[in-house]
């Protein structure tokens, strides 16, 4: 499964994941965030979120 490479990795698949949830709405996601929503299923964004950020680079 899919672990995030970087915190703003994990930031954009947790606002794909609230789009797909219907909390927020699809229209706001832009760049990565758009692109996850369109090829990532609800279970693969979940698990990229939630990855720990411990250790993540602020950029890839």
């Amino acid at each position: 499964m899919p672990e995030a490479k970087s915190k703003a990795q994990q930031k954009a698949a947790g606002a794909a994941l609230a789009a797909k949830r219907g909390e927020t709405d699809k229209s706001e996601l832009v760049g990565a965030a758009a692109e996850m929503h369109e090829s990532m299923s609800e279970k693969e964004l979940e698990e990229m979120a939630s990855s720990s950020r411990d250790d993540l680079p602020d950029t890839v």
